[in-house]
């Protein structure tokens, strides 16, 4: 065969959906093959997201093909399925640096396309943004522009979603919600509406009152997400039915790799594997210290073998929280209450009344969603509700809708809450031993995505006293003042300074109530202090010594080192410290400076 005989790959003709909509419906499932190849190839090699976006691929096509995009608006409820979207949407070639520093987002982004409606990195946000555009349609007289919204099942169960759909229902807006049922988000969905979409099946839907008719939706459904032909005549039909209307359609997560197929929760998120095959690339043999979620997971288990008044709870993320090992050996003192970040926080509230232990564990990023909660039905109360707060500080590639770096400035000003992070495994395996003990006041345990530093974590707990601050370098001239895992960065940079014995390093531990009595020691020894963390200077730890320090009438310079004004946009963890100041290099070389005046 000539090289000119060779076919032309359909996927290779399409930069924007105009080009999609010159094919004919007989090439498609053509297209959806290469499609998913094309992914699979980028995600073995480059990491991301998986499974998700293979199982809305023949959906994204019929979806880009029926609809006038991006005139007419489509919503993607969390990003993890839009990457074929992206692909066929103008990115195609630039898909290979997808959350890198620099290149695509791994989510919906409006600032990177003009298909990109809406930004959506958290979930069940899209309905209610897509009525938000609907409404706006009706008050400029536009009755052509369709709206539609991608949610997911466990998306839908959220509350936010609930809302939106009972204000879409008492309108009469061109709005179509579809929901992508899979039965799985990260995490297999919970709760009594997963109970009842688990009896629809492509045959029908059970013998009782439809849900989503009740709330005034023109439900129909269900369809076969991976049958293209099926799609595309049923969203031509939906397109001349006025009002809100919602499209139930089946699709599994994974589709066209079997290992993503048959193990949806690693596949979410595989790493990289190889192409061909979809095996995993083994790990390396060498023994590494343990993530920190894992450290919580265990010592969990762990505590609550000794003290039956322990209970866990998480919104979705058993798997990425590591409550799953609670759940596994105590299942009826684990909760997964599903994407409902404020009913987790008030479900825990109402435990801790009657005297349990409660280990509430949501995702820094995730708990800015139940901030009233905190407030008024924790903190106010003053209910001693164990917040573990994972993925704090910057996480990586996820990206701005997903750092943690706003929960110390967001927390600190309220009242009655303990603030701990704790630098290594040993120090979070002990706060939350001392936690169990039983404390008088809620306490928030912020700590990073990854791995600590210590092979031999496990060690007998001790209990931590709180408030008070641990020094770890002696010094002459300049004190530098850490929450959390940073001290490593501390350490490393004090250790290539030319003058290292002029720098202290203190370990402060908690944010509140700080260590009063040690600070006012630094304050009166040290003429410079330097404050460092993972989170925003702009409310944050630093801005709490400043105040202690203005409070007391010091005139020391103080120097305040973190996340500066801005969402950090995704690239490696090593990439975004260095961006911010606070990487070992960028401490070592504000050390510098200061040591040589």
């Amino acid at each position: 065969m000539y090289l000119c005989d060779v076919p032309k790959k359909l996927l290779d003709t399409i930069v924007f959906p105009k080009d999609l909509r010159n094919l004919t419906q007989q090439e498609l499932p053509q297209l959806a093959q290469e499609l998913r190849d094309f992914i699979i190839n980028i995600v073995a090699v480059k990491e991301g997201h998986l499974g998700a976006s293979l199982g809305v691929v023949e959906l994204t096509i019929a979806l880009h093909y029926v609809f006038n995009t991006p005139e007419d608006i489509l919503v993607w409820d969390v990003g993890h399925q839009a990457y074929g979207h992206k692909i066929l949407t103008g990115r195609k070639d630039s898909f290979h640096t997808n959350r890198r520093l620099g290149g695509l987002s791994g989510f919906p982004k409006m600032k990177e396309s003009e298909y990109d409606t809406f930004g959506t990195g958290h979930s069940s946000t899209a309905i209610s943004a897509t009525l938000g555009m609907a409404i706006a349609a009706q008050l400029t007289g536009d009755a052509v522009r369709q709206h539609i919204a991608v949610v997911g099942d466990a998306s839908i169960a959220s509350g936010m979603a609930f809302e939106a759909l009972n204000h879409a229902g008492v309108t009469d807006t061109n709005l179509l919600v579809i929901l992508n049922d899979n039965a799985i988000g990260i995490d297999p969905s919970v709760g009594a509406l997963k109970a009842y979409l688990t009896k629809v099946t492509l045959d029908g839907a059970p013998e009782t009152d439809n849900i989503f008719e009740a709330l005034n939706f023109d439900y129909s459904g269900p369809v076969d997400g991976h049958n293209i032909a099926e799609l595309i005549l049923e969203l031509n039909r939906l397109k001349k039915i006025k009002g809100p209307k919602l499209l139930h359609v089946i699709t599994k997560k994974g589709k066209g790799l079997k290992q993503a197929e048959e193990n949806q929760v690693v596949y979410h998120a595989p790493g990289k594997f190889n192409a061909e095959t979809g095996e995993l690339l083994p790990k390396s043999n060498e023994k590494l210290p343990p993530k920190f979620q894992d450290v919580f997971g265990k010592t969990i288990v762990e505590l609550a073998s000794r003290n039956e008044k322990i209970i866990g709870i998480t919104p979705a993320m058993p798997t990425g929280s590591s409550l799953k090992y609670l759940m596994e050996e105590f299942p009826n003192r684990a909760f997964d209450v599903g994407i409902a970040e404020q009913h987790a926080v008030t479900f825990a509230a109402g435990l801790a009344t009657q005297g349990l232990q409660v280990f509430c564990n949501i995702y820094s990023t995730f708990l800015q969603r139940a901030y009233d909660q905190v407030i008024h039905d924790v903190c106010l109360q003053n209910l001693p509700v164990i917040f573990c707060l994972d993925r704090s500080g910057i996480v990586g590639e996820d990206g701005a809708t997903h750092h943690g770096i706003f929960d110390l400035a967001y927390l600190r000003c309220i009242p009655n809450l303990i603030i701990f992070a704790p630098r290594n495994e040993t120090e979070l395996r002990n706060i939350l031993y001392t936690a169990q003990l039983g404390l008088k006041s809620p306490i928030a345990i912020r700590y990073p995505r990854g791995r600590g530093s210590i092979l031999n974590w496990e060690q007998p707990f001790s209990k931590i006293e709180i408030g008070k601050a641990e020094q770890l370098k002696e010094g002459k001239t300049i004190a530098v003042l850490t929450i959390g895992p940073l001290a490593g960065n501390v350490k490393e940079a004090v250790g290539e300074l030319s003058d290292p014995e002029k720098v202290a390093c203190y370990d402060m531990r908690f944010v509140k109530p700080l260590d009063e009595e040690l600070l006012h020691k630094i304050f009166k020894k040290y003429n410079t202090i330097i404050t460092l963390e993972d989170g925003v200077v702009i409310g944050g730890f630093g801005s709490a010594i400043t105040e202690f320090s203005a409070k007391n009438k010091y005139s020391n310079t103080v120097k305040v080192l973190g996340i500066p004004d801005v969402f950090p946009e995704h690239g490696t963890v090593r990439e975004l410290h260095d961006l911010a100041g606070i990487s070992s290099e960028k401490i070592k070389q504000s050390l510098e400076k200061l040591i040589t005046v």
